[in-house]
This record gives C-alpha cells, sequence and structure tokens, in this order.
C-alpha cells in the first residue's frame, strides 16, 4: 500500500516501520506551507493510506487532510512521530493476520 505522510520536518526510523506493515511511502509533506493551511489539499495518485503526525501539524491542515483522504477513500491514521505510537496506530488498523501466508514479503520492500 502506498502512504502519504503529513507532519514532520524529518522521518528518522518511520520508514523502516511502514516497511514492516507492508506501506510504502509515496509522499511526504511537511505541512509548513501556509497553502497547505488555506487550500483544499490533493492526493498524489494510488494513495492507499494518508498518516498525519499530530504534534507537527494544525488543525486546518489536518482537516484538508482528512478531507482530501475521505474524497479519494484512502485510509487515515492519525498519531504522534514516534516509532512506538505508529506502530500501535498502524496495529489498530492494518490487518496482519494472513501475514505467514501472504507471498508479498513485505519486510523485504
Amino acid at each position: 500500500m502506498d502512504a502519504l505522510i503529513v507532519g514532520a520536518d524529518r522521518l528518522g526510523n518511520i520508514p523502516n516501520v511502514l516497511s514492516e506493515f507492508g506501506i510504502r511511502i509515496a509522499g511526504h509533506v511537511s505541512g509548513r506551507e501556509t497553502a497547505h493551511q488555506r487550500r483544499s489539499a490533493t492526493l498524489p495518485a494510488g494513495i492507499g493510506m494518508v498518516i498525519l503526525f499530530t504534534d507537527f501539524l494544525g488543525h486546518n491542515v489536518m482537516q484538508r487532510f482528512r478531507e482530501a483522504a475521505s474524497k479519494e477513500g484512502a485510509a487515515v491514521v492519525c498519531c504522534r512521530r514516534s516509532v512506538c505510537a505508529l506502530q500501535q496506530a498502524l496495529g489498530k488498523r492494518v490487518d496482519r493476520s494472513n501475514c505467514a501466508a501472504c507471498r508479498a514479503d513485505c519486510a523485504k520492500h
């Protein structure tokens, strides 16, 4: 699944956590630009999930990207920018019950 990450200037170990869940980063927006607060956000094509790091975003930016995700039918995950918080939030949203039988081998992506 491809995801758009909104918030944070640096991602640190976040890409490693996402790859454990079979999620690739299709784009990253810091959310600091004033344009993100004022006009509707657009998602890149093929986005299946929008991850919002709430400790780095204002309410207007979160609202714009939530609306865009809703229009596109993409899942929205909100959490703080930490490995533990992201793992916990994804654990509630991503079904990993069939991982043993899956041939995708997400850990290698």
